[in-house]
């Protein structure tokens, strides 16, 4: 059976049309039925390819604080005040991550795009300044990795980068592309009959799997275990 259906998506797109609580607490039960239920299976079916890939990442199918990533929006500092997100977001975090912006991996499922992440998204003025260094210290290390044929296979790095050198940088270090990057992901997409095949859990530990390259840079940069 599936994971992941063709009323995972309808759920989605309708919320998207009607992304107030009133709507939402009517269709509670098509949220449990459809994305939590099902997102929670999957992530529990995903423990054991997880720790194939590393031992240090974790699968956690808990309703609260697991790799299930919340659907309620935060919309303190949003001109944006609708409640909810309108996709499914998974992420298998390092065990000694505290947040998204940790070193991880990443399953994201919406109506506009689905695709598997790798890496670490808007990390903090430190974990930034620990990789750039890594980058230009390492640089022989840093291209193998990103140029890696098994990363290559999966993903194209993304993200945003700032339009000037860093501060701390020459500017004209060979690798200054790489180091004006603010995100260090690799982004994989994937089409919704892939989302929706039983084999999901399989797909996407391949993903992650080819990522390691990646991964193990970014891990050491950042000073934890791979």
């Amino acid at each position: 059976m599936s994971y992941f259906t063709q009323q995972t998506f309808t759920f989605l797109a309708d919320l998207a049309q009607n992304n107030e609580r009133t709507w939402f607490e009517a269709h509670q039960q098509d949220y449990e039925n459809f994305v939590r239920t099902p997102a929670l299976d999957f992530i529990s079916d995903m423990s054991d390819e997880m720790h194939a890939i590393s031992r240090h990442y974790l699968a956690q199918p808990k309703k609260i604080g697991g790799s299930l990533m919340r659907i309620y929006r935060d919309t303190r500092f949003s001109k944006d005040k609708t409640p909810y997100k309108t996709n499914i977001g998974i992420q298998f975090r390092h065990e000694t991550a505290k947040d998204v912006h940790a070193p991880g991996y990443y399953l994201h499922i919406a109506t506009d795009g689905c695709f598997v992440g790798a890496g670490v998204w808007h990390p903090d003025a430190n974990v930034l300044f620990k990789i750039r260094c890594a980058i230009a210290e390492k640089s022989a290390a840093w291209l193998a990795a990103r140029d890696a044929e098994k990363f290559r296979t999966s993903f194209m790095l993304a993200g945003d980068a700032l339009i000037n050198a860093p501060r701390g940088f020459a500017k004209d270090h060979p690798l200054l592309d790489d180091l004006k990057r603010k995100d260090f992901i690799g982004i994989a997409p994937l089409t919704p009959a892939a989302i929706k095949a039983k084999n999901l859990p399989m797909q996407v530990a391949e993903h992650f799997q080819n990522a390691t390259p990646l991964m193990r840079f970014l891990c050491q940069a950042v000073e934890v275990q791979f």
